[in-house]
């Protein structure tokens, strides 16, 4: 089957939805589907290489302004337009919303055919007004899907209409090639992994570590990621003066964060707004505990006091809290860490995940949507 993979972002950048579709492609082309993709990229013109033996067009669909932005307009969609009417994909899978998805519908009609849209991300701040981009995008798509009930739900209170043709299907990683190290102690080591936004809540991590290193003076921080936060969270970490227990590690490539995991005695994701909670689920393949903010759709990975513990979103007290319980129970820390190894197994198996993705991409292509992957 001929797949057009339309992402907003795509490989080589850095990220969980990134990192995750460079995974899934290759998995779902060894199930005999052939895939082009179709990025959002600041260039001078669209490029066109290879992504283990997929093409990749990169379009710098926003990188004009004023009169010459509406010139590119034309340009972009004529050229959009031409990779579908060439590659003529059986489905077009819109992977994650966002400005780019326009020039996606704005050439619905150079070759029509069904379309998948997978929602990575919270819509809470979106409008749904009749005739928006995100309406138009829910409306015209054939099936919904979102990495987690969470946003589906959210989806589906935004535009009722989708309500019989949507689901869910979490996210999932492939099985680690090694198995986990015992939680280490000495020193006990609290790791915070993603980019460097404030909707991660790293600053409530750095304000609730003060506390923490008050009952526990030998743990360490490492917030491992890059972003535009970086040196406001470096200044707020001195202020509290903590330099000498902290460690920014930078960015760190998606084949190295599972080491940086293991050797980690809690994962800590105090995030202010998120659409599922990879490093959550991460952490819990490598039997780490993880402490994280009961929002969007990590309560679907984080279970309450089993596998890990869940805090009030903003509330670095209660973030406190919980990481100098686990820290002072180390054998109840473990125990919840197998609990979550051994859950994410199940729920979030690799072999899940794809097989959800192959069977939905059929059954929509054959018209067949009365079975979906997963719903709610």
């Amino acid at each position: 089957m001929r797949i057009l993979f339309w992402s907003e972002t795509f490989w080589p950048r850095v990220g969980g939805v990134e990192s995750l579709a460079a995974k899934l492609l290759p998995a779902l082309r060894e199930r005999g589907h052939e895939f082009v993709v179709v990025t959002w990229e600041n260039i001078k013109h669209p490029d066109q290489i290879g992504f283990n033996g997929m093409p990749i067009y990169r379009f710098p669909f926003f990188a004009a302004s004023g009169q010459c932005a509406l010139n590119q307009v034309w340009e972009h969609r004529s050229r959009v337009a031409e990779v579908k009417r060439v590659f003529r994909p059986e489905l077009v899978h819109v992977n994650s919303y966002g400005r780019s998805v326009f020039f996606h519908l704005a050439t619905g009609n150079a070759w029509p055919v069904p379309s998948l849209l997978t929602l990575h991300q919270p819509l809470s701040g979106e409008p749904a007004a009749r005739d928006s981009l995100l309406q138009k995008t829910l409306q015209n798509s054939d099936w919904v899907t979102a990495c987690s009930a969470s946003i589906l739900q959210h989806a589906r209170g935004l535009v009722p209409e989708i309500i019989p043709v949507s689901s869910f299907i979490h996210n999932a990683i492939e099985k680690p090639p090694f198995d986990p190290q015992p939680l280490p102690a000495d020193p006990p080591r609290l790791l915070c992994l993603g980019r460097l936004v404030p909707e991660k809540g790293f600053d409530l991590a750095l304000q609730a570590f003060a506390a923490v290193l008050k009952e526990v003076p030998d743990a360490v921080l490492r917030i491992a990621g890059d972003g535009p936060e970086r040196e406001k969270l470096w200044n707020q970490g001195s202020e509290l003066g903590l330099p000498k227990s902290v460690e920014f590690l930078g960015s760190v490539p998606p084949d190295e964060a599972l080491h940086l995991i293991d050797q980690s005695t809690i994962v800590v994701v105090p995030s202010r707004i998120e659409g599922f909670g990879l490093v959550a689920l991460e952490a819990a393949v490598m039997a780490r505990p993880v402490v994280a903010a009961r929002v969007g759709g990590l309560p679907e990975i984080v279970i309450h006091e089993e596998t890990g513990l869940l805090v009030d979103e903003g509330d670095d007290a209660a973030l406190a809290e919980a990481i100098v319980f686990l820290l002072n129970n180390p054998q109840t820390a473990g125990r919840m860490g197998q609990a979550a190894r051994g859950r994410a197994e199940i729920e979030f198996s690799w072999q899940r995940y794809v097989d959800s993705y192959d069977n939905l991409y059929r059954l929509i292509v054959q018209g067949d949507t009365a079975i979906p992957a997963k719903s709610s």
